[in-house]
């Protein structure tokens, strides 16, 4: 999972079009055939006068590059907030799928070897983008427009098949795609984790514009683009399968011995530098940093009817459905999705076997600006919940951490305790970082974004059979699994119906997150369960909506008389799954002997959501759900 946040602020479309092409490339330039893509998008409030066009813009350009690439995009997520207005985020996620012993790498070997440009030709566009992405954003940002990228995903799709085809022909020994600085960055990591030095001679490079400079060229950010080590006596053979696909193919290098970084352009040397200088031996920077302090104590809260809430709730732009979104993007191309958008994780088919793969990209901002650790933490067991609410077992998760200017002590705080919170919670739910991103200084005029660490995971179904949906069947009962205290702090109730952002973030136990978990996927195993849904905003009462709408009937949740009414239903602690059953008493008894707190709280049926005392039509509840998203674009 990658950034593209700031190319989108400036120029939506292709912004988030070559963000998505960057990600397709970082995965099959390691010999995997992509499988499945998401994305997690954040934009300033509804009202603000660019985030219509932002959203407009950057939807256009995933669901573009996405479609005609011809990778299904099968999640994701959308928020909207203030902080956000001058700096809008877009991370887009990429999984595929590789045999374990013919992965490749980007370190290259072997001295005097053929250093190879392959792709697409090289252009002035997005000269300079890798600066442009580290640098805070002013009045002037419209001005930043040519550092963008353009993208062709016709041509990325051809170097796709063209890359699989050279990898399998066994000439490659080395390959790495040309992202941020293009061909410097490249050139100088695969040097770099190779231990050797790298000669380039940039009259061999295939220009699309006339007199290009060294620096242009080396700098040059034109997408589609790749770079390789290749095994000389395959030449000839690897010319020809880029020629069939209608490929550039230029040998504009070698591998030396010595540690440096040669370039030489028109007869003259241009650079002549220590390549492990540049790379593996670069300096790392100690940032001071201050923790963020804790979260005053949330004061009295309002009350009022839960019907009322639950619809104002799921009507708001970021509790809404976003069928707006994802019908713009092409999620059963390939013809393996089997859960599609909308539900907790997409779940994807691997091609072949009777396993499949299920998807999610989590976080929650306002949790990690009140509390970071925590927000942290929060952010992987939302995942977590995710899949195991989809039955998939938890295999694996990638980050992107989106912060502000790390050269302020307190934004540098929120990234140190974020880290600190994902880290305990990648140990303790065996769910292993396995690759990730960094985007700072995503700041506008002095104002930062929230922190927004998102997560992305991957967990395994062994068997469609084992998928759990979330729609119950009529007549269920439902059972609510964890503990519920009725926090309300930092909660979506709170934020969407009285603009408090007050309190502190739930606690997240993580050894409970476990056990319920592992709970919810043994059910299924066990046949005990029709349907599962984690807790998250809106807590109880929003997660019955979703089910209900889900189901396509009424829902019946009783009250509880020792909370409030606003603390049972709308409260958002953590480590919690609503479950459909046939038999609440056996969920409830295996429940009680893993450890786990489970009770009956309410049953499926009907036309209407009941909370307690207080009713809405289900149709109204729909209504309101499903158009909040156009009303918010201004289209109803």
């Amino acid at each position: 999972m990658e950034s593209h946040n700031h190319p989108s602020y400036i120029e939506p479309y292709q912004g988030a079009a070559t963000g998505m092409g960057g990600i397709l490339r970082d995965v099959f330039t390691m010999g995997a055939r992509p499988i499945a893509a998401m994305n997690s998008l954040s934009f300033g409030e509804p009202g603000h006068p660019k985030t219509r066009s932002l959203v407009a813009g950057v939807v256009a350009g995933i669901g573009g590059y996405g479609n005609c690439f011809g990778v299904p995009t099968v999640g994701g997520e959308v928020r909207f907030h203030a902080a956000y207005n001058g700096n809008c985020l877009v991370n887009a996620f990429a999984a595929g799928l590789a045999d374990a012993d013919k992965i490749f790498y980007s370190a290259a070997s072997g001295v005097g070897m053929p250093v190879v440009y392959l792709g697409a030709k090289t252009g002035r566009d997005g000269v300079g983008g890798a600066t442009m992405a580290s640098a805070e954003f002013s009045d002037d940002a419209h001005e930043k427009r040519p550092t963008v990228q353009v993208g062709d995903p016709f041509t990325e799709k051809r170097l796709l098949e063209a890359c699989l085809e050279l990898m399998a022909s066994g000439a490659v020994i080395s390959i790495q795609d040309m992202g941020a600085a293009g061909l410097t960055c490249s050139a100088i990591e695969m040097g770099d984790k190779g231990g050797l030095g790298v000669e380039l001679d940039l009259d061999a490079v295939p220009c699309r514009e006339e007199a290009m400079s060294a620096y242009e060229m080396m700098l040059s950010e034109s997408q589609e683009r790749m770079l390789m080590v290749l095994k000389p006596e395959r030449e000839a053979a690897a010319k020809a399968i880029f020629d069939k696909w209608d490929l550039d193919f230029a040998i504009v290098g070698r591998t030396i011995a010595e540690d440096r970084f040669v370039i030489r352009h028109g007869g003259e040397i241009k650079a002549d530098l220590p390549l492990q200088a540049l790379s593996g031996s670069a300096p790392e920077y100690d940032r001071p940093w201050v923790a963020t302090p804790p979260a005053a104590p949330l004061g009295e809260v309002p009350s009022g009817d839960p019907a009322e809430a639950l619809v104002a709730l799921m009507g708001s732009p970021n509790l809404c459905s976003r069928a707006w979104v994802w019908r713009q993007f092409d999620h059963m191309v390939m013809a393996d999705t089997v859960v599609r958008p909308g539900s907790d994780a997409a779940v994807v088919r691997v091609h072949g076997t009777t396993k499949a793969l299920a998807f999610t990209a989590d976080v929650t901002p306002r949790y990690c600006l009140a509390n970071p650790v925590e927000g942290g933490k929060q952010a992987v067991a939302e995942a977590y919940r995710n899949l195991s609410a989809t039955g998939a077992k938890p295999l694996a998760s990638t980050d992107n951490l989106n912060f502000g200017n790390p050269e302020r002590p307190a934004i540098m705080g929120q990234f140190v305790g974020c880290i600190q919170g994902i880290g305990a919670a990648c140990l303790a739910l065996d769910m292993p970082i396995v690759s990730g991103n960094v985007s700072l200084y995503n700041e506008t005029s002095g104002e930062a974004i929230l922190p927004t660490p998102t997560i992305g995971a991957v967990g395994l179904l062994e068997s469609l059979d084992q998928i759990i949906p979330m729609a119950p069947g009529a007549g269920e009962a439902l059972v609510l699994i964890g503990a519920t205290a009725g926090h309300l702090g930092q909660s979506a109730w709170l934020w969407e119906l009285f603009g408090r952002a007050e309190g502190d973030a739930p606690p997240v136990d993580l050894a409970a997150e476990r056990k319920a978990g592992e709970l919810v996927r043994a059910l299924k195993r066990q046949g005990l369960i029709t349907a599962a849904h984690d807790l998250a905003d809106g807590g109880l009462a929003v997660a019955a909506g979703e089910m209900a709408l889900a189901a396509g009937m009424g829902v019946a949740i009783e009250a509880d008389g020792a909370l409030a009414p606003s603390a049972w239903f709308f409260g958002e602690d953590q480590g919690r799954y609503l479950l459909g059953c046939t038999d609440p008493d056996a969920v409830i008894a295996a429940a009680g002997e893993a450890g786990v707190g489970a009770r009956r709280v309410g049953e499926m049926g009907g036309a209407a959501v009941r909370l307690g005392a207080s009713t809405v039509a289900l149709a109204d509840l729909r209504a309101a759900h499903e158009g909040g998203f156009a009303r918010m674009m201004g289209e109803v």
